[in-house]
């Protein structure tokens, strides 16, 4: 073996990456798109986005698709569309981004964290029942990093209950759950299509379902241009020409114009995605400490792989912690190599202290009969999580020459862990982060 990279060796990635990592892949057919709507002064109307959503629904496979402005509102769409208001209760996994869960604040609702299975690093069914009370409205089930929740027991337990289920599909539009796409096995799928993630238009979110009601409620909510005679529901006909939120959340036309242009190509170039890093993750396989996280079902898988990430056994490579780990995976040229994940949001100060509405208490219990407030050490797999999961490169081309070399610095630091130990200062408690990603959700 050369000299680890780290200690002054030649590193292992040698080659320029080219159009390896280059995503959202832009045509003059997206320019054209855009350009189409700027010259018509289009940019606030909804034809393109009535369009962009109906094609949407063709593809998710869904009777209804409403375009928002940004994933958070689509979540906050989901969220009335379900009922949630003031006293109830939303379970949710407490590794995510915030945009998950924090506007069931806003709704006069809480929330409940869950814990995370380790190996999927979404929620785990063999937690959620546990944490249902009387007050439970909604489980709030988030696709991690792609990887598909194991929804079947999931909805078993929801349906048992009677609560609905909301997917979070901001990681994982287009994986595959047994056969199936996630965002449309619960009762609504919401997501982000910002430009960071797999499915990129631009700033922009989208809210799919099968569920009248939920869709009719999410128009409800921040679509006045949209809340008129074609309402069904019932209790929402006597409210028309104004939404009830007060929002005003639909879909700005241009990123509807590149969306309609990107759903054309989406499922081939997730396709070329999904072989690249299938591909890294064989050139590692027997490799000790470190694992794929990747479904293990045939007929299921990652979409579009957004920010993959591997699962580490510290306990293989002699206890090495995952920053001493990553620091010389990245020395060795993947930068992509990061220590953790998202922290865990039972912990945050904002679930915890903050006042955000001036209740005169913490808004997560201000409307609460009993205090939901979770403890450090209440969500043990949860807030370990960060010290067995790192970041792998996000390849977008199949190019094998180059996947190898960075295969080979991940094998050439798993294989020779013993070098790093000494030096080795652990992990630090805060591993991860709030903001984990390079990007703005």
């Amino acid at each position: 073996m050369s000299k680890f990279a780290i200690f002054g060796g030649p590193k292992a990635v040698t080659r320029e990456p080219g159009d390896l990592f280059t995503w959202p892949i832009i045509t003059r057919e997206d320019e054209d798109a855009v350009l189409e709507v700027l010259r018509r002064g289009a940019m606030s109307g909804t034809d393109v986005t009535l369009k962009f959503e109906g094609e949407f629904a063709a593809w998710q496979g869904t009777k209804y698709a409403l375009g928002f402005n940004n994933g958070t509102s689509s979540i906050h769409g989901a969220l009335f569309g379900c009922g949630v208001g003031i006293g109830d209760e939303v379970i949710c996994p407490s590794i995510t981004y915030w945009a998950s869960i924090l506007q069931v604040f806003s709704l006069g609702g809480t929330v409940v964290f869950g814990e995370v299975d380790p190996v999927s690093l979404c929620l785990d069914p063999k937690d959620l029942e546990k944490r249902i009370t009387p007050r439970t409205k909604a489980i709030m089930v988030v696709h991690y990093l792609g990887h598909p929740a194991d929804m079947d027991p999931i909805m078993e337990i929801a349906n048992r209950h009677g609560i609905a289920v909301i997917e979070d599909v901001s990681h994982a539009q287009g994986s595959l759950y047994k056969g199936r796409k996630v965002g449309t096995i619960g009762h609504v799928g919401a997501m982000s299509l910002m430009t960071g993630k797999a499915f990129a238009i631009g700033e922009a979110g989208m809210l799919v379902t099968d569920d009248q009601e939920i869709y009719e409620r999410a128009i409800a909510l921040g679509h006045y241009e949209r809340f008129g005679d074609e309402i069904q529901t019932k209790s929402l006909r006597p409210y028309l020409g104004l939404p009830l939120g007060g929002y005003k959340y639909r879909m700005h036309q241009l990123s509807s114009a590149v969306g309609r242009v990107q759903l054309k190509y989406y499922d081939l170039r997730t396709q070329e995605i999904r072989r690249s890093v299938d591909y890294f993750w064989e050139l590692l396989e027997g490799v000790p400490g470190v694992r794929p996280h990747r479904p293990t079902d045939p007929n299921s898988h990652m979409g579009g792989y957004y920010y993959p990430h591997g699962l580490y056994i510290p306990e293989e490579l002699g206890g090495l912690s995952v920053t001493r780990f990553a620091e010389a995976v990245r020395a060795e040229g993947a930068l992509d190599c990061h220590p953790g994940c998202n922290r865990p949001l039972h912990l945050h100060p904002v679930f915890n202290t903050c006042d955000v509405y001036g209740a005169g208490k913490p808004t997560r219990i201000a409307n609460s009969p009993v205090d939901l407030r979770q403890e450090p050490g209440s969500l043990p797999t949860s807030e370990g999580i960060g010290n067995r999961v790192y970041g792998i490169p996000w390849f977008k081309q199949y190019r094998p020459e180059k996947i190898q070399e960075y295969a080979q610095a991940f094998r050439k630091v798993a294989e020779n862990y013993k070098e790093l130990l000494a030096e080795d200062p652990g992990d630090p408690a805060d591993l991860g982060g709030w903001h984990f990603f390079k990007h703005s959700e």
